[in-house]
């Protein structure tokens, strides 16, 4: 019976550090691309932006 829970914290745990790894590697790409004015390339870079509240809307310019 303790087995079950545990199972299930170990897959909540993976799933978490997958999701963070995943933040990690989009902000890193966005990082090195100066790229915060286009829209996002990627997945990564996508949920990058969404975890961290950084949108670029479509016609928006920052100049």
């Amino acid at each position: 019976m303790t087995a079950i829970p545990l199972i299930v914290a170990g897959v909540l745990g993976v799933a978490l550090l997958a999701g963070y790894v995943a933040v990690l590697v989009g902000i890193r790409r966005e990082d090195k691309r100066l790229s915060l004015r286009q829209a996002p390339e990627g997945a990564a870079a996508s949920l990058a932006r969404k975890v961290t509240g950084c949108y670029a809307r479509g016609g928006v310019s920052w100049t």
